[in-house]
């Protein structure tokens, strides 16, 4: 417990069935500064900031169906190397000029692209019963069926495969809790190391298949998925500007945010949710789908938000939705449909509308699986955990090369271009502004030479109160020295070494001061997997909240705060003294509030990021291993002094 006061309140968290408003702005200018913002947390999320190295992508394009009026190619390629992303490419037999080209992922259906409800199953039937399909072909698959009919609509239709489906068995699966090595391990999450991530970056390299292709047209480049296949669609679409024209379904909401591991990544949700991502859009074409599922309110919640938006960017006629609550989750005919119609206008394909789909021939397991002739599948060490370990070697490696090498030049600027802006993203708040900081006094005592002061830094925007407790010696030089301490008897030595240099001390009782371990979202959900609970994973937590280390630091800005803005008093130097168990919290408060502080006092310790095992760990910041540790938040501190 610090020197005074009651543990800070429990303040609330949130996880993926949360409420997530679209964050408003009133002018383009602000438009630009929050574009800015979303991009970034989606990137470092992702583990792509920096962007690692484009490797060779060694293609290999084979095995050709032939249908009709389209073709189906077979394509196998390392997104990073020895990685391998596989999937079915649809063609138009005609080609008039360069060719649109569409990336689809496809989301959680069962198989993925392998998907098949049967010829004559209760599950096809289904579909004809509701009105959502009226072909068998498309009733069994409407990821083929999408697929087809762009490919007849004259597109290139890339149909690739998530992490764990159909041929991508390199993973044997991306639903896992965290009590495992490679992903969803911890030294993985010090890094930012996902499946969210790895998926991004599949998709960015899924362009740049699709776009070293003869006949291509780079300006009319699409991207449309369900589902997860929309979570894919939003994160590709929104950090690479290649897209052009974007329609994900069913996942843009104010509510759940996607439920597997793979759409969940830490900080990704921090301060936004799928509106805000969906928005990165803008201006480029986007439209949505809303079924009766989680997305069903969107036509009032999200939807009047993007609206304002487009019209503020001068562009309303590049948004729209196509709402049918009538429909569970799918992305059935009435979508696909509205889809077609969406990129026949916005690449003046030139076609009649309402586009009608023709039946086609159902592509078999056999005729779409890319493991086949001289292609062998992967097996040994080219799968499973072992493969799992390799990829995080190969995204550690470009950390070194790409952050540890800046971190160890002398150039300032890039360091705290990319370091310090690192951390900004994943402490999530700015210093508040003086006039959000409020100085509640509930006790002052006369000490003699000095006074002992107790109240509470209220952060009025939060609804956040930070119990503290002020020394202010009678003879005071104008000097604050802010202690970070848990033990009272600490904190009094402290400030008693303070006051014999006639400076002033407050040592804030940071929030959940004393705890062992941070609180988590998880352990109450049953969605089990293998007998796991795959949401146990760190990023159900940490992508929804700061973490506790981050909340800490909002304490610690706001106790500065309040301190520099007191215009009783003449503030002439304000120093940050970190004690026993406080050097992390210390160093990256030295960071983000570097402009505030005249010094940092830590201890020279052995703390290091790298050495935290467990996820829970009240130290524990996913990302802070990839942004150098504390050698980096080290070089970022203009005055760092080592006490005993």
């Amino acid at each position: 417990m610090a020197a005074q006061g009651t543990s800070s309140e429990n303040r609330p968290n949130r996880d993926l069935q949360g409420f997530f408003p679209f964050t408003p702005v009133d002018n383009q200018t602000q438009w630009l500064e929050r574009r800015t913002d979303i991009e970034r947390r989606v990137l470092l999320a992702a583990g792509l900031w920096p962007m690692p190295d484009k490797t060779p992508l060694n293609a290999k394009i084979h095995g050709r169906v032939e249908r009709d009026d389209y073709t189906i190619d077979r394509v196998i390629f390392e997104s990073i190397p020895g990685h391998y992303v596989t999937g079915s490419l649809y063609l138009p037999k005609v080609r008039k000029g360069k060719t649109p080209v569409i990336l689809c992922p496809h989301g959680h259906w069962p198989l993925g692209r392998f998907m098949d409800r049967g010829e004559s199953t209760p599950a096809t039937q289904k579909e004809f019963d509701m009105g959502a399909e009226t072909m068998v072909s498309a009733a069994r698959s409407p990821i083929q069926a999408r697929c087809v009919q762009l490919a007849r609509m004259g597109c290139a239709a890339f149909l690739y495969d998530m992490i764990g489906y159909a041929d991508s068995i390199q993973f044997d699966s991306h639903r896992h809790g965290i009590q495992r090595e490679g992903f969803c391990g911890a030294a993985a999450d010090l890094r930012l190391q996902t499946y969210f991530g790895l998926q991004t970056w599949n998709s960015i390299r899924a362009l740049d298949f699709l776009l070293s292709l003869e006949g291509i047209d780079p300006e009319r480049v699409g991207c449309t998925g369900a589902s997860g296949g929309a979570t894919q669609t939003l994160a590709v679409s929104g950090v690479d500007q290649r897209i052009k024209a974007a329609f994900p379904c069913v996942m843009v909401s104010t509510a759940m945010q996607g439920g597997c591991t793979c759409e969940n990544a830490h900080h990704l949700r921090v301060n936004q949710g799928n509106v805000d991502i969906a928005a990165l859009i803008a201006p480029r074409p986007l439209g949505l789908t809303a079924a009766n599922d989680w997305t069903k309110e969107l036509e009032t919640k999200g939807l009047p938000d993007l609206k304002k938006l487009y019209g503020l960017l001068s562009v309303p006629e590049r948004l729209s939705a196509h709402i049918a609550i009538q429909f569970p989750h799918n992305y059935n005919l009435p979508s696909r449909t509205a889809m077609y119609a969406f990129f026949n206008r916005h690449f003046k394909l030139g076609l009649d509308e309402p586009i009608q789909e023709r039946d086609f021939v159902f592509l078999t397991n056999e005729e779409s699986t890319v493991w086949t002739g001289p292609y062998s599948k992967p097996a040994g060490s080219e799968t499973g955990i072992a493969h799992e370990r390799k990829v995080c070697e190969w995204m550690s490696a470009q950390d070194s090369k790409h952050i540890n090498s800046v971190i160890q030049s002398t150039d300032a600027s890039r360091i705290d271009h990319l370091v310090q802006g690192a951390w900004r993203v994943i402490i999530g708040r700015e210093t508040p502004a003086p006039q959000d900081v409020l100085w509640t006094v509930t006790q002052k005592n006369d000490e003699g030479s000095f006074y002992r002061i107790d109240g509470f830094v209220e952060q009025s925007r939060y609804n956040e109160k930070v119990p503290v407790r002020f020394w202010y010696p009678k003879q005071w030089n104008g000097a604050v020295d802010v202690l970070l301490e848990t033990d009272p008897a600490t904190a009094e030595s402290r400030a008693n070494q303070s006051l014999a240099y006639n400076r002033a001390a407050a040592c804030p009782n940071l929030y959940l001061s004393g705890t062992k371990e941070q609180p988590r979202f998880g352990d109450n959900l049953q969605a089990k997997n293998n007998g796991e609970d795959y949401r146990e994973f760190s990023a159900f937590t940490y992508g929804y909240n700061p973490t506790l280390l981050a909340r800490r630091v909002h304490d610690i800005s706001a106790l500065v705060t309040m301190i520099r803005s007191d215009k009783t008093r003449a503030i002439k130097n304000v120093r940050l003294v970190a004690g026993q168990n406080h050097t992390a919290v210390g160093l990256v408060s030295g960071v983000i509030l570097k402009n505030a502080l005249d010094e940092v006092q830590v201890q020279r310790d052995e703390f290091r990021f790298e050495n935290i095992s467990s996820h829970w760990d009240p130290d524990f910041v996913p990302g802070a291993v990839k942004y150098g540790d504390v050698d980096g938040l080290r070089k970022l501190i203009p005055k760092l002094v080592y006490h005993p």
